[in-house]
């Protein structure tokens, strides 16, 4: 499949923020052609120590979502916060593949609209990170969620694929 950065602008996306669309919908390709058919616990196995798949799905969800936050210029609420520390947890009971490949679909979808809705007279405009009020921008904090969300889906496709190789579901 021919990579998003070759087929084109993506509608109603500014160019200064078009790189940043383009990874979103890489990562959520790759994820989408890598994480189905694995059981629920293939996503939740950690080989060799390295974060599960299922953990990956849901930081990279939430993480989009807080630095979309703070690129709005807002704190964290306090759901955000408890999110952040459910993230490592596989829950119970263990949640499946479908549930997290939409959730993550959902969340790369309002961000491809954030970055629609953008005036890119903006992009420049300071913003804290954080607890600490770390400096960012507009621009910043966009294109962090955009390559953040990238490593994340490499991560996955590596960890699904050490999974798949373990053979654990045969």
């Amino acid at each position: 499949m021919t990579e998003a950065w070759l087929r084109g602008p993506v509608e109603g996306v500014p160019a200064e923020l078009m790189p940043a669309a383009h990874a979103l919908i890489d990562a959520r390709e790759d994820v989408e052609r890598s994480v189905p058919g694995l059981t629920v616990d293939e996503l939740w196995l950690t080989p060799g120590g390295v974060a599960s798949v299922g953990f990956h799905l849901c930081h990279v969800a939430g993480s989009i979502d807080r630095l979309l936050t703070y690129a709005r210029g807002e704190a964290l609420d306090p759901s955000q916060l408890a999110a952040l520390g459910r993230e490592k947890q596989p829950g119970s009971p263990l949640v499946e593949a479908e549930e997290l490949l939409a959730r993550l679909g959902q969340t790369i979808d309002r961000a491809l609209q954030t970055y629609r809705a953008t005036d890119v007279t903006t992009l420049d405009e300071p913003r804290k990170v954080g607890r600490a009020g770390l400096p960012s921008t507009v621009r910043g904090l966009l294109f962090h969620a955009a390559e953040h969300t990238r490593r994340h889906a490499g991560q996955v496709v590596a960890t699904a694929g050490i999974v798949r190789g373990l053979g654990l579901s045969s």
